[in-house]
């Protein structure tokens, strides 16, 4: 435990209120000495994200001599710059976005009710500050865990390196995660631009904003900006948002966000940006048209890139590649048996609840190796459900069709609209769908996508089913409560059983109810 205290003024988060200050406080506080070392570890965790932390808890309560290295904010990502702040964002988008619908309700709202960006920023900063108790390094000390705040870096096979203290271990994970990626274009560095590490920090609406890139981030983004006022241009170079889904359901989304008052710019290639004042100017060729555009802000949201550098990994033999990060097998161990990895600067699947997931991986490898007792633990058997939190959300999990395909297996497909759903009708949520993929002539379950305005909710079922090895057989035979917009699920699994009632079958059981009667 931290005996001495003394200040370390290094750590800032833009605003440095008291919410902002308590975070920091529980993530890394400015107090913290580092524990002096005893003895060899079991295993060396070096990263704070929900990789580090759940290797690290899960370790130390099995009872392993555990070391955790953060040199940043413990809570990684997910906490500090991404699912915690941006959804607490999106959440305030929609409370906003509700006042505008309140009269479809029968709630007349006087003109001149005032809103305040301002607030809802404080609001997510302050629920932030409060769920980062449980990433708190002083709580990892409580769970058994040493808490090292600095940079670690490998220094051989078997050796981490904190601020000069040399960790000694048996094993070691690597969860340094992943942070934004900025394109290539000519004067956006010198003219400034967000990411999801930054724009967190506004305390104001920015008037204007450009959002480059049409994935997840940006269109969540995009749509929230645009719902608190500001006018907002989203770039992309293809043809339509979130290529990885099936185009109804992007479509659907995209609809929704031009009606929130988004400009999709599509087909676009931004050549270069100027600052002109306190304007920032992009200059785009179009179809084949060259423009430009004026803004206060830009917010890129064009992919992420694996922290792997400054960690010595060549040092311990550890492969890696600047892109797609730290080379593992399909058990997370890399090029050193001795070192895993795990979350987003291993896997191409860069969500919190992967890298948990992976993070019992490494456990089970790491600290029970087969044949010890528990066998090995793959990469191959993750059922890794997804959600895009714009509204409606997308959630998806398993293969899409065109997968399948490509992967040899054939299937069908069934689709159910929430238009046909009356929970959905009446919460004037019936713009969505619920779509499944089963095995050509099976119940067995490839894939499935959910539109919906609780996409994210609902998509468990399905992920569920395909890992407990159930089929929509035994999701028809499961009831429902009525109304829900969890009830498009059985629909369509409903839907699949209606097919199964061939012409033959007809004419057999017609046959059996006349000797019946």
């Amino acid at each position: 435990m931290p005996t001495e205290h003394h200040r370390d003024e290094s750590v800032t988060i833009a605003p440095m209120d008291e919410f902002n200050q308590q975070l920091i406080h529980n993530v890394h506080p400015p107090s913290w000495i580092n524990p002096t070392p005893t003895g060899r570890y079991n295993i060396v965790v070096i990263g704070a994200g929900t990789a580090g932390l759940v290797t690290a808890a899960v370790a130390a309560g099995l009872g392993a001599k555990v070391a955790l290295v953060e040199r940043h904010l413990m809570g990684g990502d997910c906490l500090n710059v991404g699912c915690v702040p941006s959804k607490g964002v999106i959440r305030a988008s929609r409370a906003w976005s509700a006042v505008q619908r309140a009269r479809e309700f029968g709630v007349a709202i006087p003109d001149g009710v005032k809103t305040d960006f301002g607030t809802a920023m404080a609001r997510m900063r302050k629920l932030r500050a409060r769920l980062s108790r449980v990433d708190s390094a002083h709580r990892f000390t409580s769970l058994g865990v040493d808490v090292f705040m600095g940079a670690g870096r490998f220094t051989g096979t078997n050796a981490v390196d904190v601020d000069g203290t040399t960790l000694q271990f048996s094993k070691a994970a690597v969860c340094t995660g992943a942070r934004a990626a900025a394109p290539p274009i000519q004067g956006l560095e010198a003219a400034g631009y967000l990411t999801n590490e930054t724009v967190f920090s506004l305390t104001r609406l920015p008037p204007r904003l450009a959002v480059i890139g049409a994935g997840p981030i940006g269109c969540e983004m995009a749509q929230a900006f645009a719902r608190f006022g500001s006018r907002v241009w989203l770039f992309e170079q293809t043809g339509h948002i979130l290529a990885r889904e099936d185009a109804d359901a992007a479509q659907i989304v995209q609809t929704q966000m031009t009606e929130d008052g988004v400009v999709f710019i599509f087909n676009s290639q931004i050549t270069t940006v100027e600052l002109r004042g306190q304007e920032k100017v992009l200059h785009y060729n179009s179809h084949g048209d060259q423009r430009e555009l004026m803004v206060d802000e830009i917010l890129v949201g064009v992919g992420r890139v694996p922290n792997v550098e400054g960690l010595g990994l060549e040092t311990a033999g550890v492969e890696y590649d600047t892109r797609t990060g730290v080379k593992v097998n399909n058990r997370l161990q890399t090029t050193n048996p001795n070192v895993y990895a795990a979350g987003d600067v291993c896997f191409p699947l860069k969500f919190t609840h992967a890298a948990d997931a992976m993070a019992q991986i490494v456990i089970q490898n790491a600290l029970f190796p087969h044949p010890l007792g528990l066998g090995y633990a793959k990469t191959d058997s993750l059922i890794i459900p997804w959600a895009t939190y714009t509204d409606p959300e997308i959630a998806h999990v398993g293969l899409y069709e065109a997968e399948a395909k490509n992967k040899g297996i054939e299937v069908d497909t069934y689709t159910f609209t929430l238009d046909e759903v009356d929970r959905a009708v009446l919460d004037g949520e019936d713009q969505g769908f619920a779509r499944v993929h089963v095995k050509k002539g099976t119940d067995t379950i490839v894939g499935a996508t959910i539109v919906a305005a609780h996409a994210g909710d609902m998509i468990s079922e399905f992920t569920l089913a395909m890992k407990g090895g159930l089929g929509l057989r035994a999701i028809t035979g499961t009831i429902h409560p009525y109304p829900t917009q969890a009830e498009v699920i059985k629909k369509v699994a409903n839907a699949w059983r209606k097919t199964t009632l061939t012409e033959s079958k007809k004419r057999l059981l017609g046959k059996l109810f006349a000797w019946m009667r």
